[in-house]
């Protein structure tokens, strides 16, 4: 069944990619991260006609005089091939700015968008806004640091949260006889509380579903019920209070995925869970990058063995050894040994080998009706 996803881009195989669209959406979940569909530069309207007017009106003047009589020299006209050079300078000084300053470039591109807000940050300016920073270079990261790439995802994102407003998902209520159950989040901080430390856990509990067709027949409801669950885990991750800035090799601020498949068949996938798998592999991988910590899959039967298998032949190494299918769901407790959140293991759920109350009890749903 479908889930998130969103993870490092490269060139081979993007991190967004979940396990064969939770491997060819009998276990569905995030694909390709960045379009690479060609980058259209925008320019702003006024600015271009002003540019153009500005031109045509220094044309106009360099003829006046031209035609005028005598040897009269109205101030100074930089010549035509000298002004070409000016400009080609400044073009090249303006692209060796976003070669130096990537993040910098992202900024500038954001700042022409009429929506600046993102997993609950209001993006300002990274160099002294170490939020902004940390959200600017998940998109860098998730493409391999290509500008182009980043700012065509940046884009595609802010166009859609300006649209459909994920934030205000989470404040909204959902049918308890189509997703009661199915999904949790769990946060656990370490001491000091910095979100750079704290471990975020979403649960798909896609064993939990009882009608197909409930869940998942109405689409967009399920999308949006998705797209809240995400945003959720993203305002626990608590990226507005970050005070320690991100790399391309190091980035703490990540949640852990688990997907529990206990009780479900893998030997069907209906159309309105193949629908729901690829509009969420798509939109996850989009909107939200470089978010995946680890992903286990847990409680999947044998066959699970095979699909993996068959996986390593499309996905990248690095983002291979993020996902971890087990048959046994309380062995995840043994998965958590270098977490900055002492016992991590141990404060799981019950059911997944830890000793903390039941997930339908420590964890925290959407809200129901």
């Amino acid at each position: 069944m479908p889930g998130n996803e969103a993870e490092h881009g490269t060139t081979a195989a993007p991190d967004n990619t979940t396990l064969g669209a939770e491997v060819s959406s009998v276990v569905p979940d995030s694909s390709n991260t960045a379009s690479k569909s060609s980058e259209k530069q925008e320019s702003t309207p006024a600015a271009t006609g002003l540019s153009q007017s500005g031109d045509a009106a220094a044309i106009s003047a360099s003829n006046a005089v031209a035609a005028a009589p005598g040897p009269a020299v109205v101030g100074e006209q930089t010549p035509p091939a000298e002004a070409t050079k000016t400009g080609a300078k400044d073009e090249a000084t303006e692209d060796k700015k976003e070669a130096d300053s990537p993040i910098q470039a992202l900024w500038a591109y954001a700042q022409g968008h009429d929506h600046k807000e993102i997993w609950g940050v209001n993006l300002a300016d990274p160099a002294t806004h170490v939020p902004s920073q940390i959200i600017l270079q998940k998109y860098l990261n998730a493409n391999d640091q290509d500008l182009a790439r980043a700012k065509e995802q940046l884009k595609n994102t802010l166009d859609w949260r300006a649209t459909n407003k994920p934030s205000e998902l989470t404040k909204k209520t959902y049918a308890s006889d189509k997703f009661a159950g199915l999904g949790y989040i769990t946060s656990y901080p370490a001491e000091g509380a910095s979100p750079d430390n704290k471990a975020v856990f979403t649960w798909n509990i896609y064993g939990g579903v009882k009608d197909i067709q409930k869940s998942f027949g109405d689409l967009d409801a399920f999308i949006n019920w998705r797209v809240a669950l995400m945003e959720v885990a993203m305002i626990e991750l608590d990226l507005s209070s970050a005070t320690k800035p991100i790399t391309a090799d190091d980035d703490p601020y990540k949640i852990y995925q688990v997907h529990d498949y206990k009780r479900i068949s893998f030997l069907r996938s209906p159309p309105a869970v193949r629908s729901a798998a690829k509009k969420t592999v798509e939109l996850l991988a989009m909107a939200y990058p470089e978010t995946l910590r680890e992903k286990f899959f847990v409680n999947v039967p044998a066959i699970m063995g095979f699909m993996y298998g068959v996986m390593k032949l499309f996905v990248a190494p690095k983002t291979i050894k993020k996902f971890h299918p087990m048959s046994n769901g309380s062995l995840l407790v043994h998965e958590f040994g270098d977490s900055k959140v002492t016992g991590l293991g141990e404060k799981l759920p019950k059911e997944y080998g830890g000793k903390g109350d039941e997930l339908c009890t420590v964890g925290k749903q959407l809200s129901l009706e």
